[in-house]
């Protein structure tokens, strides 16, 4: 199968490292102009010069806003305000006993994680709509599916995701736009290294072992036994954004290396 995408363009946000930029890359080969967005503009130039040192001929152009606010929603729709792919990656996260979860807390993971994917689709979808054609995806977690005690508040709004990305499916029935969840399990991204490091770090091992007591203790039912790595996760998206993924909406599409104990 050849993916091509040329004359399309794609917004990935959170693409500055990890998953979205792995993403953002992959879109990129494809032929399409990928926005890139992330919080600052030194962050965004970086993910700009990596992504077109390893595309070559990748067509780019980078957002720098807060994504997590209505008013860095605002700014990205005003900077571009038409694409045809739009892919909900923005996302924190924080293991957090339930006890000591603030109000704050809650509010401030439903506005980045959830929220900043409901702003962008409701603007973007409606010019897709009109023009018979666009891709819509939620980067949710197998955290949404079996809610991680270690992190409820961010389970809450992986679960959440995966209801608004089969309600916007609904609502976008026989119009041509495709609108899916796209369910990663443990992954080796940037943040999770960085996470990872800093316990190995405070243990005095390493990280490779830190992964492995992660996965044996927290993630005993994966399949491959391993974290999955950015590049898996991203040829998923890259799939689900294609010409050839026109049948394929409303499905939660796990990559979870099959943590979820399911058959569908």
């Amino acid at each position: 199968m050849q993916i091509h995408l040329k004359n399309r363009r794609a917004i990935v946000t959170g693409s500055t490292a990890g998953i979205g930029l792995a993403i953002a890359s992959g879109l990129a080969a494809t032929g399409a102009h990928v926005v890139v967005t992330g919080r600052t503009q030194a962050r965004v130039d970086e993910a700009l010069a990596a992504i077109a040192k390893d595309v070559s001929g990748a067509s780019l152009s980078g957002v720098a806003g807060d994504l997590g606010t209505q008013e860095g929603a605002e700014h990205l729709i005003k900077q571009v305000p038409e694409a045809d792919i739009l892919i909900n990656n923005l996302g924190i996260f924080e293991p957090k006993a339930f006890f000591d979860i603030p109000d704050e807390d809650w509010l401030r993971f439903f506005e980045v994680n959830v929220m900043s994917g409901v702003r962008l689709s409701r603007h973007y979808a409606q010019g897709m709509a009109k023009r018979g054609w666009g891709r819509i995806q939620f980067i949710s977690s197998e955290s949404g599916v079996q809610i991680p005690a270690e992190m409820v508040q961010y389970g809450m709004t992986k679960t959440a995701q995966l209801a608004v990305s089969r309600g916007l499916a609904e609502t976008l029935a026989g119009t041509g736009v495709t609108v899916n969840a796209v369910l990663p399990g443990p992954t080796r991204s940037e943040g999770v290294g960085d996470f990872f490091g800093k316990i190995a770090a405070d243990k005095g091992i390493s990280q490779q072992d830190v992964e492995r007591d992660f996965i044996a203790t927290h993630r005993p039912s994966t399949v491959i036994k391993r974290l999955a790595t950015v590049e898996e996760v991203a040829n998923m998206c890259v799939y689900l954004a294609s010409e050839q993924a026109s049948a394929t909406t409303g499905a939660a599409m796990r990559v979870d290396g099959g943590v979820v104990r399911s058959i569908v």
